[in-house]
């Protein structure tokens, strides 16, 4: 006999820990704002009422890094904004996560030479990347769901369970 059956029509619901702390944390991102480029421009345009981010919890940008827990690297990183760039990651309240957006931010775009970091994953590990030059709003929410479904997965220890594929 099962739970269902013992507590009938009380409208009781069973979950574990981990799906409703994982369920917050995804439905409640505070992105750090770090436009560096022409990349912010579009990250600035993914909060406009045609793409609206607040459907994602995400209504409310933060300046402060001890406020946020998604940074989003939207651009270029030079040589000299790197140390800054971990600075600020090092004060991001634990769980934390980084997307970087565009392909500056990826791979150093075009810019191969040596003030330029040739890819953000050289200062701060990276959790998604989102392609393009620059990458369209629709892009960036593509991002951001790619980074919800890899919170669900998480166990509460920080590592990833693997999904399952059928």
């Amino acid at each position: 006999m099962g739970l269902e059956q013992k507590a009938g029509d009380l409208g009781i619901v069973t979950t574990s820990l981990e799906t409703v702390v994982n369920w917050s944390r995804s439905n409640a991102m505070w992105p750090l704002l770090f436009g560096l480029a022409c990349c912010a421009i579009e990250m600035m345009g993914s909060q406009s009422a045609n793409y609206d981010l607040s459907r994602f919890g995400m209504e409310i940008n933060r300046a402060s890094p001890r406020q946020a827990d998604l940074m989003i690297v939207a651009g270029r990183v030079s040589r000299k904004m790197a140390p800054v760039v971990r600075r600020l990651y090092d004060q991001m309240s634990d769980p934390k996560w980084v997307i970087a957006m565009g392909d500056c931010a990826a791979c150093g775009g075009v810019f191969n030479n040596y003030a330029i970091v040739q890819g953000v994953d050289e200062v701060i590990p990276v959790d998604v990347y989102v392609a393009g030059c620059p990458p369209r709003p629709e892009a960036l929410i593509d991002g951001i769901v790619q980074l919800h479904a890899k919170v669900h997965r998480m166990k509460l220890d920080g590592s990833i369970r693997q999904p399952v594929r059928v």
